[in-house]
């Protein structure tokens, strides 16, 4: 597939899916998954969660997930142009519904879609928590570290940093 092709459909596909990113790009990962592995196989599973951890260390917005993906899959141009059709659409989107609002604010129906979001973000948000559990729970010490920091976070309320660091421990010393 020729540089040009792969570009557009970067562009066409970042695009579409920033506008129902509810909650920022972690929230659309299952759609970008589906997108560059299952549809278009640009990367493997595997890639694309190493892709996602690398831009969750670093520094700066959640975004950078997406240029991350545009990189590997078609350079420096493939990473302007999946952050450009990421980041512009969902700008428009909202610029124009923040000029909007004085004039719909106190409309029923806004109150109702505003209030109807919420739920979509927590959905999209799980679907994420969903894919990448599935993608790195590959043995059952990943399983059941998983399903520790899952109830840790839960039931104890303490910082998630302790269990991620009791994860790489772990991980340094082989036992996961």
């Amino acid at each position: 597939m020729d540089q040009g092709k792969i570009l557009g459909q970067l562009a066409l596909n970042f695009g579409l899916i920033s506008l129902i990113a509810f909650g920022g790009a972690s929230a659309a990962l299952p759609e970008m998954h589906r997108m560059v592995v299952d549809l278009n196989h640009w990367m493997d599973s595997t890639t694309f969660t190493h892709l996602f951890a690398l831009a969750q260390a670093a520094p700066g917005p959640n975004v950078m997930v997406v240029t991350l993906i545009g990189w590997q899959v078609a350079g420096f141009m493939g990473a302007v142009v999946a952050t450009v059709a990421m980041v512009l659409p969902a700008f428009c989107l909202t610029y124009t519904v923040s000029r909007l609002l004085p004039r719909w604010g106190s409309k029923s129906w806004y109150r109702l879609a505003e209030r109807g979001l919420a739920p979509v973000t927590v959905g999209l948000v799980l679907a994420s928590a969903f894919l990448l559990t599935k993608t790195t729970s590959d043995s059952i010490g990943t399983i059941l570290i998983t399903i520790a920091a899952v109830l840790y976070i839960l039931v104890a309320k303490k910082n998630p940093l302790h269990i991620l660091a009791l994860g790489a421990l772990l991980g340094a010393f082989g036992v996961i």
